[in-house]
């Protein structure tokens, strides 16, 4: 399943989601993960409804993506295209976060991870 998250010094999550320039993408499963990539998105003028909408048509691809913070609005756009949003409240780094989302995806993950994991199966 692919990750993103949304960070400012490639190291913690730390990004508001709607301010993030660059999401790090990661392909994790029960038994690996590894980095994939780096999404960009740039931004030309727009309101804030164009921000969210350009970056959930970048994130597309995603399952969960790891945010400092987000947005009422945000979050809906993301949950109405099967993206759950996550919040980070302690700028957690992303290789831990890597790493405990690996040992619930190991055991009996909950009901709505086991639907996101099942994004871009179909």
């Amino acid at each position: 399943m692919k990750v993103a998250f949304a960070s400012t010094d490639k190291v913690h999550i730390d990004e508001h989601f709607g301010r993030a320039e660059e999401f790090y993408i990661w392909n994790i499963g029960p038994e690996e993960a590894e980095f994939t990539g780096v999404i960009q998105v740039t931004e030309e003028g727009g309101d804030a409804a164009d921000r969210i909408e350009a970056r959930g048509a970048a994130l597309d691809e995603c399952a969960l993506v790891y945010v400092g913070e987000i947005g009422g609005p945000a979050a809906a756009r993301l949950v109405a295209k099967k993206i759950h949003p996550l919040k980070s409240k302690t700028k957690e780094p992303i290789t831990e976060v890597v790493e405990k989302l690996q040992e619930v995806l190991k055991g009996t993950p909950p009901p709505w991870l086991r639907k996101a994991m099942l994004k871009g199966t179909h």
